[in-house]
């Protein structure tokens, strides 16, 4: 059972300087990633003033994000994992793959790496404000069932593409795969959430721009998700004959 190899870890491993190291890759990662989508919205919205409501924005959103993602786990792979997002990082904690410890020193550089990304946006674009994640024809319950459904396809993805010891050929291709299930998804959510599946994403901006309207759907609903897919990958799909993965592993 996954649930039996979960670890807290210990205060020595969180501030071992590879941990440290790897949070600090997960910081630049992030800010990549956030750079990259959050600031694709706000070009658009200055060149057209419809920002991601429109159908050219929403498939703009699904690109920058798809591509920027694709680099932010590809450049962090080999030294954190290449998380990126607290949800991935609570599924891999909830799948025993990595030490409570060492998933909050992932969610801290995650969490810094986006609003870092935000407040740069903010002064290298005039003083533009980054736009938040809000609900568009949906209720809030609506909302947080979507993010759960689109997080647990992005960390099932991540977990098959790159956790799973057996995935062979398919860890060279995890970076694509992750960066096209998160294009997808904008497609799918981004016309009536946002489509966030990532708490770090919507932390960010809605700290620079101080605003937190339905806030707790875009962390309840995430977590939820990758917990969700963390313990259906881990309990139907991997053996648990292997050893636990090291934390570079994945």
């Amino acid at each position: 059972m996954p649930i039996s190899r979960i670890a807290i870890g210990t205060r020595d491993e969180a501030t071992h300087p590879s941990a440290l190291k790897a949070a600090f890759a997960e910081f630049i990662s992030t800010l990549i990633f956030v750079f990259a989508g959050q600031g694709s919205g706000m070009a658009f919205s200055k060149l057209t003033g419809g920002g991601s409501t429109t159908p050219a924005g929403l498939v703009a959103a699904s690109l920058a994000h798809a591509f920027g993602l694709f680099v932010a786990v590809s450049v962090g792979a080999n030294i954190s994992g290449g998380h990126v997002n607290p949800a991935v990082t609570f599924g891999a904690f909830i799948g025993g793959n990595i030490t409570l410890l060492r998933g909050i020193l992932y969610w801290i550089a995650q969490l810094l790496g986006s609003t870092a990304a935000c407040l740069l946006l903010r002064f290298c674009t005039g003083g533009l404000a980054t736009g938040t994640f809000g609900l568009t024809g949906v209720t809030v319950w609506e909302a947080f069932v979507l993010e759960i459904v689109m997080t647990f396809g992005l960390v099932y993805t991540v977990y098959a593409t790159a956790v799973d010891p057996k995935r062979g050929s398919l860890g060279t291709i995890a970076p694509i795969a992750i960066g096209f299930i998160v294009g997808a998804n904008i497609l799918v959510g981004g016309a009536f959430d946002g489509a966030s599946m990532n708490p770090a994403v919507s932390f960010g901006p809605a700290l620079v721009s101080w605003s937190w309207d339905d806030h707790w759907v875009y962390w309840g609903g995430p977590l939820i998700g990758g917990g969700l897919a963390g313990l259906v990958y881990e309990f139907f799909f991997i053996s648990h004959t292997h050893e636990q993965l090291p934390t570079t592993d994945y």
